[in-house]
This record gives structure tokens, C-alpha cells and sequence, in this order.
């Protein structure tokens, strides 16, 4: 089996000179933890047949990161054809073949789904899409890879190759295009914002930037207009709950980016940098950094309107908007969670409790958000039956004495059960 082939160290390395290739040996804990018995029948396919499988792209990054990858992708020399052809010898169902065109083909063995793409070389590029044509050079296949640290493929032996000093720039917690950053931006306009994402995954210091490679962000940020709101915000919203997320969108503010992705153009950037502040130790929501930016709810519909992003989202924003200056604690109740869980027992909405938890996060109320995160919403003891029995029966009368029982309910602290309220109704 593949997984016997790796001894207990941790990394042992050698480098080689080869068209600049640098290769090293992996054998820690999570690489050998991939070979499942999946991934072991998928190996031996591909050694029956005699075509190279390696691990690609981020996997490999987050493998020498010391992580264990959630997706592992698969590069080989094999065609699309040659792949379909092995499987179906091998009994191997084939599922989901949306990416055919482009060179992936998805197999399932013992109820994994393996993707497995032909090594490719881009022929035409718009911006946004490429032309392939597959190859057996897995050197260009690099090239055409956004990031040296994306950059990499790793053999089922645990072999690293790597032709642009992806591992290097790794170790030093450098993010870096291949080759030339305007080349590598102008075949996919969206690699701005992957630049960005990795930035914050990777960089120690919020301003560690390669020059160059902002003046190449700069020069070409209106290619992004012609990217799709979805995929943006696919890449955005990752962004600004990572690293440096502040100091990122402020930079991203400094080199007119806003304008082509969505955002306000005069976004309140020290509103939000003081936001991400407050709410980065406490598992913020995208939308709640991104919230700080806008002045006003139309902002938020005209961000919609770009990004495409989901009702939940969308909701979410427009309430942080509203609700950040109004609900807000009066000086006598200045550690008090009340004005917020009145809000939420007045809401009746199944998401509230959520939506103040972010607003909280959003102020920097830490206290109060632990205190929220352990608070149940309690169940207002008395219903329009109730009433009924005690005679109020026009639908109207019934919803303003429900309200007015709800008030008194809520001044208890959410205590006074039933038969007290309804004392409040007794002449």
C-alpha cells in the first residue's frame, strides 16, 4: 500500500538542480493520515496504467504548512480519455462530469470522490476564463498556477516538486505570483483577491508587500469589474475574516479596488478597521466586518445588487447598519444584556438572538456576547386562548393586551409566569 512507503520523520530534504526544480521528502502524521483505502485504490490505478498522480495545489500548502488539508485535488499526465478508459477497466464509477471539458474527471472508490485533473498549459486568457490544451510537462502546468506557495505538487511517495520557490516563500511567509505578477493577474482578474486572501493566511506583518506587486494590483484593479459578484464575494468574504483583514481592506481602499468589487467607494475604512479590531478573536461573520464600511442601508442594497449575496447575508448587514447606533445601552444599563434581549424576545424572528450576537461583536461588547451565547430565549407564558377564557375576544383587544402583558413580562426580567400576569387583567 502507498501509506507503507513513509518512515516516521518528519520532513528529511534534498534539493536538485532540474529546470529549477526543488524537491524534498514529506512524511509527517497528515500526509500519511490521506491514505485512506480510497486513495490507495486510486493510487494503484494509476501504477497499473503507468500515468504519474500527484497531490496539487493547496493541499500540498497546507501539508507543509503542518495542517491536514479538508480537499485534497489530484494532478496527473493522463488524459481525460486515458482516465475514463482506466476507470471503467477498473470498475470505477465516474460521477459529475461538469469538468470533463476542462480536465478534471471525478472518480468515486469506496465512497470518496477523487478529482483528478490532466496536467494543462493555457492557450488563450480573457480575464476570466482560460483555454487549455493538456500536457505532460508538469513544470507548465506550474506556471500557469496563480502563487509560488500554490504552486507545488507533491508525489504519493511524499516527494515534493517545487519549480518557483513556492516552499521557500512559505517558509518565509512571503506571498508571491509566479513569474510576473501583471501576467499572472491579467490572465484571471480575480487573483487580485486571491493575492489578498493568501496574504492573510500566510504573511506575519500586515505590510509585507512586494511592491511590484502592488503597483501590478493597481494598474490592472479594473479588470475586476468584469469578474462575477459571486466569485468576488466567494474570495472577499474569506479575506476579511483572516489576518491583517483590516490593514487588507485598507489597502485594497488605497489602490481603488472598491469601486469594481462592491463596496462603497467612501467606505468608513477607520469604522471598519476598528470593527475587525473588536470582533477578530470572536469568530466574526464576513458581513459583519464588511458592514462597518457602509453609511447606509441603500449601500448595503447596492452591494447586493454586485455580489449577489445570500438573503441571510444581506439581512444581516442591513440590521448591523441600522441597529449599531440605535440599540445601544442606556448609562444605566451599561453592563446589562437586557436591551438586547428585549430586542429579541420583540423580534420574534428565528435568526435574532444570531443577529445581536454579531451587532455585539461588532461593538466589542465581548462580556455581554459570552453572556448572550449561554441566554435562552424564554417562552412568553401567555397566549391569545388564554384570554379568550377570561372573555377578551375582539382580535385587536387581544394583540394590545398581549403587548401590554409582554411589557410587564419583560420589566420582571422574563419571570412572572402566567397566573401573574393575569392578574393584570382581573379587575
Amino acid at each position: 500500500m502507498w501509506s507503507r512507503i513513509l518512515g516516521p520523520s518528519v520532513i528529511g530534504r534534498t534539493s536538485i538542480s532540474w529546470r529549477n526544480l526543488f524537491t524534498m521528502r514529506l512524511k509527517t502524521s497528515d500526509f500519511q493520515s490521506l491514505f485512506s483505502d480510497g486513495l490507495n485504490g486510486l493510487a494503484e490505478v494509476f501504477e497499473k496504467n503507468q500515468h504519474e498522480l500527484r497531490i496539487a495545489g493547496g493541499a500540498v500548502r497546507d501539508l507543509l504548512s503542518g495542517k491536514r488539508p479538508e480537499d485534497v485535488d489530484f494532478a496527473t499526465t493522463a488524459t481525460p480519455e486515458e482516465m475514463k478508459d482506466m476507470f471503467q477497466s477498473a470498475g470505477i464509477r465516474m460521477i459529475n462530469n461538469k469538468g470533463e471539458k476542462h480536465g478534471t474527471i471525478t472518480a468515486r472508490i469506496h465512497n470518496e470522490n477523487f478529482e483528478v485533473t490532466t496536467l494543462r498549459v493555457d492557450v488563450q486568457t480573457d480575464g476570466r476564463h482560460a483555454e487549455v490544451e493538456f500536457t505532460t510537462d508538469w513544470q507548465k502546468d506550474a506556471e500557469r498556477r496563480d502563487l509560488t506557495i500554490n504552486s507545488m505538487f507533491l508525489g504519493l511517495d511524499g516527494t515534493l516538486y517545487d519549480y518557483f520557490k513556492g516552499y521557500e516563500d512559505l517558509q518565509n511567509s512571503k506571498v508571491r505570483f509566479v513569474g510576473s505578477a501583471e501576467q499572472r493577474i491579467q490572465e484571471d482578474y480575480l487573483r487580485i483577491l486571491r493575492y489578498f486572501r493568501f496574504y492573510g493566511r500566510v504573511a506575519l506583518t500586515p505590510d509585507d508587500h512586494d511592491p511590484e506587486t502592488l503597483t501590478a494590483i493597481r494598474k490592472n484593479g479594473r479588470g475586476l469589474a468584469a469578474i462575477s459578484g459571486e466569485r468576488i464575494w466567494g474570495e472577499l468574504k474569506k479575506m476579511v475574516v483572516g489576518s491583517h483583514a483590516g490593514d487588507l481592506l485598507e489597502l485594497m481602499y488605497s489602490l481603488e479596488l472598491a469601486q469594481y468589487i462592491g463596496l462603497p467607494t467612501d467606505g468608513d475604512v477607520d469604522e471598519m478597521k476598528r470593527v475587525w479590531q473588536n470582533a477578530k478573536d470572536h469568530s466574526p461573520k464576513p458581513m459583519t466586518i464588511l458592514a462597518a464600511l457602509f453609511h447606509c442601508p441603500e449601500e448595503v442594497e447596492k452591494m447586493d445588487i454586485r455580489l449577489k449575496v445570500s438573503r441571510e447575508e444581506k439581512n444581516l448587514a442591513q440590521f448591523l447598519v441600522k441597529n449599531r447606533r440605535e440599540l445601544c445601552k442606556s448609562e444605566e444599563e451599561r453592563d446589562s444584556l437586557k436591551p438586547f434581549t428585549d430586542f429579541i424576545i420583540d423580534s420574534r424572528e428565528l435568526d435574532s438572538q444570531s443577529k445581536v450576537c454579531e451587532l455585539l461583536k461588532y461593538q466589542g461588547e465581548h462580556k455581554l456576547l459570552s453572556e448572550l451565547c449561554q441566554w435562552s430565549i424564554p417562552r412568553f407564558p401567555v397566549s391569545g386562548n388564554d384570554l379568550r377564557k377570561m372573555g377578551v375576544t375582539s382580535g385587536k383587544e387581544i394583540g394590545a393586551t398581549l403587548q401590554k402583558l409582554r411589557d410587564i413580562w419583560k420589566k420582571s426580567h422574563y419571570q412572572m409566569d402566567k397566573d401573574e400576569l393575569l392578574t393584570y387583567l382581573k379587575p
